[in-house]
């Protein structure tokens, strides 16, 4: 297990050659973390189905084996989902996602917190629409 911390952190397609085999040994092995790995695997494919039907028996299937793995963090985390349940599941009505809204939100907080906080919330407002509004503030050259 020494040095093995970022091998995990890998999804099975992206593991870098030279470590397979290392990995291939570890993830044989009766141990806590690769049933972890082999849960985390599992729950991508959820987002490959293409019907909501599929896809909510894949997540009950997934539910169960994440809740009875005997593992804390795990559990925590498939409990931490199922609240959500209804969110995730919407996906596959919409296909559409949050990202660009968490984008915008962590660009927003970058910019309070290099600022040091404002005191007066115009100020606020005008730092955002200055770096998150996409204006082209140089002069028009002819």
């Amino acid at each position: 297990m020494s040095g093995s911390k970022y091998l995990w952190l890998y999804s099975e397609e992206n593991l870098p050659e030279r470590h397979q085999h290392r990995f291939a040994a570890m993830r044989g092995a009766d141990l806590k973390t690769g049933r972890a790995w082999a849960i985390k695997e599992n729950l991508r494919i959820f987002w490959d189905y293409r019907r909501r039907g599929w896809a909510e028996r894949h997540w009950k299937s997934w539910y169960f084996w994440a809740t009875h793995s005997r593992l804390q963090p795990i559990i925590d985390a498939a409990h931490t989902l199922k609240r959500d349940e209804a969110g995730l599941l919407s996906f596959f009505a919409h296909r559409i996602t949050n990202a660009g809204a968490e984008g915008l939100n962590s660009r927003i907080q970058a910019i309070r917190v290099s600022a040091r906080g404002f005191r007066n919330r115009e100020h606020f407002k005008t730092a955002i629409y200055f770096h998150c509004g996409g204006l082209d503030l140089y002069p028009v050259t002819h």
